[in-house]
């Protein structure tokens, strides 16, 4: 099963209440206490994510942390690099391969264009996606067919 991390999760409900007060200075506390996700892993995403240059920190009493750029240019693809490296579905996917198959094997290609295909679709949702909960779902085409993504219901 293809599943993000519960930080990189967290890291994106933090990032989307950044984007929902796009301009604005936030402090670790309030998004804490906004989002209900506690101080010490909101201080700890916001950190990773100020490294990966998706945020910028604010020093002193009226310091805090804001989106480093406008939110419709961040991808949720920037957000999974960002905190969990770049998505590789498979070793032979990954930049720095080192599959000792690699060089017999008949299906590395087929799972490299699925990668491929998984990133181009996170880099086609934004930030300003990912905060609005009532977009159509996107579609896809796999190999030329028709593929449905579904809502959940909650």
């Amino acid at each position: 099963m293809l599943r993000i991390s519960r930080l990189t999760d967290y890291g994106t409900v933090l990032l989307a209440h950044l984007a929902a007060n796009h301009g604005l200075v936030c402090s670790a506390a309030e998004v804490a206490a906004t989002t209900g996700i506690s101080l010490p892993t909101v201080s700890k995403l916001l950190k990773s994510l100020g490294r990966a240059g998706l945020v910028v920190s604010t020093r002193g009493a009226n310091g805090g942390y804001q989106l480093s750029r406008d939110p419709r240019k961040i991808s949720a693809a920037d957000v999974i690099d960002a905190l969990e490296g770049p998505i590789s579905i498979t070793e032979c996917s990954s930049r720095n391969s080192r599959c000792e198959h690699e060089g017999i094997c008949t299906v590395g290609g087929a799972w490299q264009r699925v990668n491929t295909a998984i990133r181009r679709a996170l880099e086609d949702v934004s930030l300003i996606d990912l905060l609005r909960g009532s977009t159509p779902a996107p579609r896809f085409r796999f190999a030329g067919l028709p593929v449905t993504v579904e809502k959940k219901p909650f």
